[in-house]
């Protein structure tokens, strides 16, 4: 299965590194709603997540709430597992975003989450709205997460997201055998 824009969100109920739970159905003030697929050890995520970790922090004012999901499968990623989560997040100092541990890939299923990073933006009644691509080059720190970031502006000035759909690009989400 997977999303289409203007699909409603899925239920996404899961821990964070933390433990805490969260779920973007309660999430009813925030003008848009960011969930990106990431995890700890591909090549695209890693590249790619300075730039939505710096979108995280330039929106928080403006309540968007962003929220990281890692969905791979520990026990042929341990670098994917929740303990290294859980240390990366505090070698990090911290995450302007909770990092979600879907042990149970449904989430990801439910989704249609494909790759890490795959972002996808709801409005603030949680219709898809955008999914794809932080930016047009995982190479390109330059870019600044400009598609996720359009997404935002668009939702946040009350219009429709002018590029709605991208290509997601990274290595595929690692699904139990």
């Amino acid at each position: 299965m997977s999303l289409n824009l203007g699909d409603p969100a899925p239920v996404l109920d899961l821990p964070d590194t933390n433990g805490h739970r969260h779920r973007i159905d309660g999430d009813r003030d925030a003008p848009a709603v960011v969930v990106v697929w990431t995890c700890n050890h591909c090549p695209y995520a890693l590249a790619w997540h300075d730039r939505i970790v710096q979108a995280a922090r330039d929106y928080r004012d403006s309540d968007v709430r962003f929220y990281a999901v890692n969905s791979n499968d520990a026990t042929r990623y341990p670098r994917d597992s929740f303990q290294a989560m859980k240390e990366r997040v505090e070698r990090d100092g911290g995450w302007p975003m909770p990092y979600l541990y879907d042990e149970s890939q449904e989430v990801a299923r439910a989704f249609g989450a494909r790759v890490t990073p795959d972002v996808f933006v709801f409005d603030a009644e949680r219709f898809l709205a955008y999914r794809g691509a932080p930016d047009a080059d995982w190479e390109d720190p330059s870019l600044n997460a400009a598609w996720l970031r359009g997404a935002i502006e668009d939702l946040i000035d009350g219009g429709p997201v002018a590029l709605a759909e991208t290509e997601p690009v990274g290595c595929s989400i690692k699904w139990r055998l």
